[in-house]
């Protein structure tokens, strides 16, 4: 097994980590339900907790019955029902205590690196971001000089978090478009030229000095909702991201599930529309048709002009004919990708993501009409978000990335 660009944070067993990780997913949380969820005595619990608190990692807070953090999907079936029934029972007439993750104790940077710029956040222990993001153009897209600009960007972002009173940085995490190995090398990153190895991680750490874990960006965004957003507590998660390309990533318990090939933009090649455009692959109809050059293209033929993706978006968003038209029929072809993934994956929740997931809210009834032309009348209805696109929350992601290594 590789072992991690990010150090622990303290020392113990494997239990001790599972505890404050799941402290950290599902808190505030009492100790008796930390013990259901984990499958722990009660003393266990009690005396990892005990060490987490010495260690400056938890705390203890007040916690009203019922108002303790998100808990894992069919957790509460009957026999740890009648578990809580009693604690709550016991402890009526006082205040239960719960525990919780000492926010600041820690903060990170996070990055997103894109084709023509970076952006970089800090966040504290919780996924927060605790800082203002800060952004630097991406004028070379050579390894060195990349390392430069995310340089630059560490030192603003550990100099803001100091001013702000909070501790120096202790790790940094960085996302971008490609295929990584061991969170350290990349291996190809075709957004930025990248096809041969990179000690992208060994490079980073030398310039700043602190750890640096290096991830693909669609993994760190299911891994960030997992954790700190709304996957929490899900038995399966998945992304779904359009923009500049077309990306998937897929939890299963809040894990990433791995493969080598799953950095390859595999998604791109689902078939969605068999009268739609072909990829530069060949391949008729292909979930490519989604990506922002090839919407534009499709743009262009309807209104006889070349057009940007850009001059879609506006059309799109005053109402424009033609543009909606394409609005709907790209939104129908995202429903079959999206009904596509509920059938195979069976996840419990999907997220829409990227760049130009806002065409999914201009055409969502027809965004439903494409997944509901691909469901059993009888399956359940497909639960889906449309996430708001903010290249800050894709770097607090790839901080995420790194605390949960950290957290171990």
């Amino acid at each position: 097994m590789a072992i991690s660009p990010i150090p622990h944070w303290f020392e113990g067993s494997e239990y001790t980590h599972k505890v404050a990780a799941c402290i950290m997913k599902y808190g505030p949380i009492s100790r008796i339900t930390l013990a259901q969820i984990l499958g722990l005595s009660q003393g266990a619990v009690s005396r990892i907790t005990s060490d987490l608190i010495y260690a400056g990692v938890i705390e203890e807070t007040p916690m009203a019955a019922g108002h303790g953090g998100k808990l894992p999907k069919d957790f509460l079936r009957k026999s740890a029902q009648k578990s809580i029934q009693k604690e709550n029972t016991e402890r009526r007439g006082r205040p239960q205590t719960g525990l919780r993750i000492i926010a600041n104790a820690r903060t990170f940077v996070g990055m997103k690196i894109n084709t023509t710029h970076i952006t970089a956040v800090t966040v504290n222990a919780l996924g927060q971001i605790v800082t203002g993001c800060h952004d630097l153009p991406l004028d070379d897209d050579s390894p060195e000089s990349v390392v430069d600009v995310i340089r630059q960007l560490t030192m603003d972002c550990a100099d803001e978090a100091i001013r702000a009173g909070l501790p120096s940085p202790c790790a940094v995490g960085v996302s971008l478009g490609g295929h990584i190995t061991d969170d350290s090398v990349t291996t190809f990153a075709p957004f930025l030229h990248w096809s041969k190895p990179v000690e992208f991680s060994a490079m980073i750490r030398k310039a700043t000095g602190l750890p640096t874990g290096i991830y693909n960006d669609i993994d760190s965004l299911v891994v960030d909702a997992c954790m700190f957003g709304s996957g929490v507590g899900l038995n399966s998660f998945a992304v779904v991201t359009i923009g500049i390309g077309v990306g998937y990533s897929l939890t299963v318990n809040g894990e990433p599930i791995d493969n080598p090939d799953k950095s390859y933009g595999l998604v791109g090649h689902i078939l969605v529309d068999p009268d739609g455009p072909r990829c530069i692959s060949g391949h008729k109809g292909c979930a490519t048709c989604l990506t922002d050059n090839s919407i534009a293209t499709e743009y262009s033929e309807m209104i006889g002009h070349p057009a940007t993706f850009d001059e879609f978006a506006a059309a799109a968003r005053a109402s424009k004919t033609q543009a909606t038209n394409l609005v709907n029929r790209t939104c129908f072809r995202l429903g079959t990708l999206i009904a596509t993934i509920a059938n195979l994956a069976m996840p419990d929740k999907i997220m829409i993501a990227g760049e130009s997931s806002f065409i999914a809210k201009l055409g969502i009834d027809n965004l439903r009409n494409g997944i509901n032309m691909y469901r059993h009348s009888q399956a359940a209805p497909v639960d889906f978000e449309i996430a708001e696109h903010d290249w800050s929350l894709w770097s607090k992601a790839a901080a995420a990335q790194a605390i949960r290594q950290y957290v171990g």
